[in-house]
């Protein structure tokens, strides 16, 4: 289960008979995951936002989506003009098997098979296009909030 941790808060193994720094480092990937299972919560839900908003311009203004961004050399200003929305259904996964070039694949059955929902945002100038996935611009704004 996913899990906030206050600033200056520390992890320590108690009873393990490590010292401070080793319990950071048991404890160190489960930072990277909560933050992937926080992104992976705050992408969803602002997708259904999105697609549940009347006025779905002003949902983007509300969550400080920029309408506008540098180009490449900043030299042109890219502007927003669509927001896809792209759905994927995992049916199975495929892994390298071992000592061979085949792949070992695994379908799902029905009830693990997974929607999975992303959403970019697509800039364009008279020159470039440019398209920024919603989880690169929630990631970057939960880092800013939390500053």
């Amino acid at each position: 289960m996913p899990h906030d941790h206050a600033h200056g808060h520390h992890h320590h193994a108690h009873g393990m008979g490590h010292n401070h720094a080793d319990a950071d480092h048991l404890h160190s990937h489960l930072h990277d995951a909560d933050a992937a299972a926080d992104l992976q919560v705050l992408t969803a839900q602002f997708i259904d936002g999105f697609v549940q908003a009347a006025d779905k311009a002003s949902y983007l203004r509300l969550a400080g989506v920029p309408f506008e961004r540098p180009g490449k050399g900043g030299a042109k200003a890219l502007k927003l003009v669509d927001v896809e929305l792209k759905t994927d259904w995992q049916v199975g996964t495929a892994s390298p098997s071992f000592g061979s070039r085949e792949l070992s694949y695994l379908p799902f059955p029905g009830e693990m098979v997974r929607e999975r929902t992303n959403m970019s945002l697509v800039y364009v100038s008279m020159d470039e296009k440019s398209v920024l996935d919603i989880r690169d611009f929630l990631s970057l704004r939960k880092k800013e909030i939390d500053q």
